[in-house]
């Protein structure tokens, strides 16, 4: 295998490789786990031994490891292992209960399909990279009730989310699971679908606007959470997507405040199993969204990929697929829909 400058900086090497019968590909991306090209080149003959010539490709044991996720971690929706920049993302927001909560319960599993498909293929003309379908499935509702465990929030039951998990894979369509703990944690409530979140096109949302601190209710005040609940998510996380072979996973970080994550500098953020995305959730006219999208962007955290949230009723107007990936800036990597 050969990075962009391999073939001008090793050329030696290069030439004895190929005099000893050596296949030779070219990675210009210089990550084995970036394409299905390069998955499908060395899944072609697993028995060979690979060479990586080229600086970009990293040590021996770098190089060792990701060859070695290549012929044995599933692929993402779309191809390749890496979540980001191989692919964007629009999702539909929702539950599965009904349209109160979004757009992805306005139908059943099928249709909400190929809504999320037709939504993607919407935005493809205006990207570069491709666009692939995803849900972004509320797990976890804010509630006015306290319910039996007191926490204000409804946890879904497993098998009521696993037929829309399982047939949007089957789809090639993304899962995010949503989680609005109340005054539970982020960390036990992610724990309560790690079933799920084994499948390798799953990925978790966390949403600081519904976790509330103690003697707090929903409506009365904007949640928060520390760096430090964030941070034991993301070591649970990158620990489960380690552990079983799993491709990257998307960790999304919902915000339209600052004080929503308050020490956000804190935030563990160098994961590899984990793409982390900062999502904008500002709604109201374009001129408050950006505004929203410039005040999160300011001091954000090394390793975050940017998040827009479009709404349907709540945006005046609501922004064309056009609008959204060619006047916000930095383009969005993952866009939902509400």
């Amino acid at each position: 295998m050969i990075d962009r400058k391999g073939e001008r900086d090793y050329p030696a090497t290069l030439a004895v490789a190929e005099a000893a019968g050596a296949r030779v590909f070219h990675d210009p991306k210089a990550d084995p786990r970036q394409s299905s090209a390069t998955i499908d080149f060395l899944r072609a003959e697993p028995e060979r031994r690979v060479l990586g010539i080229g600086k970009a490709f990293g040590n021996n044991d770098t190089f060792g490891r990701r060859v070695q996720a290549a012929l044995e971690v599933p692929e993402l929706p779309g191809g390749g292992q890496l979540a980001f920049p191989s692919r964007r993302m629009v999702a539909l927001y929702g539950h599965p209960a009904g349209p109160a909560l979004g757009a992805l319960g306005e139908q059943g599993i099928k249709e909400s399909i190929q809504r999320a498909k037709k939504l993607a293929k919407r935005y493809q003309p205006h990207s570069k990279e491709p666009v692939i379908p995803a849900f972004e499935i509320i797990a976890t509702i804010a509630s006015s009730s306290a319910g039996k465990d007191r926490d204000y929030s409804a946890e879904t039951d497993v098998d009521e989310l696993r037929p829309w998990v399982d047939a949007a894979g089957e789809a090639g369509v993304y899962v995010v699971l949503d989680l609005q703990p109340g005054r539970s944690d982020f960390l036990a409530q992610a724990k309560m679908y790690a079933d799920l979140l084994k499948e390798p096109h799953v990925g978790l949302a966390l949403d600081p606007e519904w976790r509330l601190g103690k003697g707090e209710r929903h409506m009365e005040q904007i949640g928060s959470v520390s760096a430090a609940e964030i941070n034991k998510v993301s070591d649970w996380l990158a620990n489960l997507t380690r552990k079983h072979s799993l491709p990257q996973k998307v960790l999304i970080l919902h915000q339209f405040q600052h004080q929503m994550i308050a020490d956000r500098q804190k935030l563990k953020t160098t994961h590899p199993e984990l793409a982390m995305v900062l999502h904008a959730d500002g709604h109201g006219n374009p001129g408050q969204k950006m505004e929203t999208w410039r005040a999160l962007r300011h001091d954000l955290p090394k390793n975050i990929r940017m998040g827009w949230k479009n709404f349907y009723d709540e945006d005046t107007p609501t922004f064309s697929p056009e609008r959204t990936y060619t006047e916000v800036k930095p383009v969005p990597w993952f866009v939902s829909y509400q």
